[in-house]
């Protein structure tokens, strides 16, 4: 989240976690109307016109820090089928741990040292660097997997098109079909 060669959120709002107090600490982010331009042109999406992060850090372990929260936002997208402007309420839980790098919990192995990867159990923890976690990187990143990329308004439909009165040799297949007729 915090590497230098990440481009910084536009909703960026680091934490140093050596200053983290051990009974949590919580950060609201609400986005400027500069953020929201800078949300919407980093999603494509036609504005954003609501972002609100209430995140609560704390301690996670011995090194670590959990993030749990939400995000609600209120976006404009295009319809997929009407393309027409649709809004759209997200409310997006968030919860992630992160560790430093080095870390031994970073990545539990079993007894012949093959990474445990359980589909259906909590993410593995992320990796901060240099004792720092964007706390605003990781609510835009929760923010950005709940968008729905093919957005359809609620009735939009796609047209069928109508095959009667189409010449046969027009359909894609009809050369296959009058091969398989001739065996």
């Amino acid at each position: 989240m915090a590497g230098s060669d990440k481009k910084q959120s536009p909703v960026s709002h680091t934490v140093v976690v050596s200053v983290l107090p051990s009974a949590g600490f919580s950060a609201r982010i609400e986005a400027t109307e500069d953020q929201k331009a800078a949300l919407a042109e980093a999603h494509d999406l036609l504005a954003v016109d609501s972002f609100i992060a209430e995140l609560e850090l704390k301690r996670w372990r011995r090194d670590g820090v959990r993030i749990r929260g939400n995000v609600q936002a209120r976006i404009r997208q295009e319809c997929v089928v009407t393309l027409e402007p649709l809004v759209t309420d997200l409310d997006v839980p968030v919860d992630a741990v992160f560790l430093p790098e080095g870390s031994k919990l970073a990545r539990p192995l079993d007894e012949e040292g093959a990474l445990i990867v359980d589909p259906d159990g909590p993410d593995l923890p992320e990796i901060f660097e240099g004792g720092v976690i964007d706390a605003g990187a990781v609510a835009e990143e929760f923010f950005a997997l709940d968008i729905d990329p093919y957005p359809r308004a609620p009735g939009a439909e796609m047209e069928a098109e109508d095959s009667d009165g189409e010449d046969a040799s027009e359909k894609p297949f009809a050369g296959l079909a009058a091969l398989r007729d001739k065996l």
